[in-house]
């Protein structure tokens, strides 16, 4: 469904953004919602940033032993 907003003020600040910025109006709107989300996102609680990390980590269990160290080197080819 298409965004349409009907606000004086919310037509006026991205006028104001799109003056700053020397954008379109989709462009200006955009980038101005990807910031809100990233701001958002950021304020979370560091056990929800890292809830899907730790799902994964949990999924793939434990860490297989062996010498990493030596099993990197000869991937790379080095001694």
């Amino acid at each position: 469904m298409p965004l349409y907003i009907k606000d004086p003020e919310v037509d006026r600040l991205t006028e104001e953004l799109i003056s700053i910025t020397k954008t379109s109006k989709v462009d200006a709107v955009k980038e101005a919602l990807k910031h809100e989300i990233a701001k958002r996102r950021a304020a979370l609680p560091l056990r929800e940033r890292l809830a899907k990390s730790l799902a994964m980590a949990r999924e793939a269990g434990p860490f297989a032993p062996g010498d990493h160290k030596r099993e990197t080197d000869e991937m790379w080819g080095e001694d």
